[in-house]
């Protein structure tokens, strides 16, 4: 139940981080809440409360805990962020832990990632994003839409966010695909480049990280659409499934790029090596022509007295003859074998 509060005078300066404070009584809207008024227009057994809050100070979470009665270690984590995706129940609550992630809008492509944890509890649900430039005024005005889902209460709403952060990812995975086929492309185009290596390097930290990110949410999932509490209805269940089914979908894929990139990291590499080890073959087969007219040269220009050839009125145009027709037979000969 609610406590008596009294709410700071300095608070309102601090309510800019509430983003949305609503309640609703059988999946209609009936009313703004605002921060002070919560703990009243929680008395309201037949309503519910959805507060939405961006980024809130020490002294708004510290209010938002005596209005509903939150375990401390959940508002310590809400505050200090860098969480990872989890679900924890408490005695009368939940606190759900998950990470948004958003393409930047540069034209370099980035992964934004984000955070959204949410308190959920008898009538009332609280989302906190910290870092995410994905606003959540989407998801609530798609619930306030349909209120007769709506009108299921605070499992519907955990469902809507949820639903909402884990289909985020989808488009990303679709351009990290693209970029993995335009990869391809550059690798067995023949054109050897140390960039590519690079890339590829990057798109698989990014993949690495989506994971991190998508891989707890299985869980988390799986024992929301399985759990008994009263927190989430019989018939809220099975969407908390879908958002599984979704979730594991995600993670397969990923898992597929992932293998994927290695394979085209290895088939790079090893195009790097095939092309570096022709370029050694073309080295030494020029090496080898030129030292045909080097070893010819080197031997007549030793000037002894006595050597064949030396008062020959034709010994040096057959010198050069000879230096000409050997070194065309070579190129010839490594022609044939593909090493120039």
């Amino acid at each position: 139940m609610p406590r008596p509060l009294s709410a700071p005078k300095t608070l309102n300066m601090a309510s800019q981080s509430v983003i949305n404070s609503a309640a609703y009584h059988n999946g209609i809207r009936v009313a703004d809440v605002p921060l002070a008024d919560l703990g009243d227009a929680w008395n309201h057994s037949d309503r519910f409360i959805w507060v939405g809050l961006y980024e809130p100070s020490e002294q708004v979470l510290s209010f938002i805990q005596q209005a509903f009665g939150l375990h401390d270690l959940a508002i310590e984590d809400a505050h200090n962020a860098h969480q990872r995706p989890k679900l924890e129940v408490y005695d009368d609550s939940m606190f759900v832990v998950m990470r948004t992630a958003k393409l930047s809008a540069g034209g370099d492509r980035r992964i934004e990632f984000g955070e959204t944890h949410m308190f959920l509890g008898p009538r009332y649900v609280i989302t906190v994003r910290h870092g995410s430039l994905q606003s959540h005024v989407g998801v609530r005005a798609r619930c306030e839409s349909t209120p007769n889902l709506l009108a299921k209460g605070e499992g519907f709403v955990a469902h809507a966010v949820m639903d909402f952060v884990v289909d985020q990812y989808f488009p990303i995975i679709d351009a990290l695909e693209a970029e993995l086929d335009e990869l391809e492309v550059h690798i067995f185009s023949g054109v050897s480049e140390r960039s590519v290596t690079a890339r590829i390097y990057h798109l698989r930290r990014d993949l690495l990280a989506i994971m991190q990110a998508v891989s707890p949410l299985i869980d988390v999932s799986s024992r929301l659409a399985r759990t008994n509490s009263h927190l989430i209805s019989a018939d809220a269940r099975p969407y908390f499934q879908d958002i599984h089914d979704h979730v594991v979908c995600i993670a397969g894929l990923v898992d597929s790029l992932q293998q994927l990139s290695q394979t085209a990291l290895e088939s790079n590499l090893a195009l790097i090596s095939v092309s570096q080890n022709d370029d050694t073959k073309r080295l030494a087969a020029w090496a080898a022509i030129l030292a045909v007219p080097t070893l010819v040269a080197g031997l007549y220009g030793m000037n002894f007295k006595y050597m064949p050839e030396t008062g020959w009125v034709w010994g040096y145009p057959a010198s050069l003859a000879m230096m000409g027709l050997l070194c065309v037979a070579l190129y010839m000969r490594f022609r044939s074998v593909d090493w120039l």
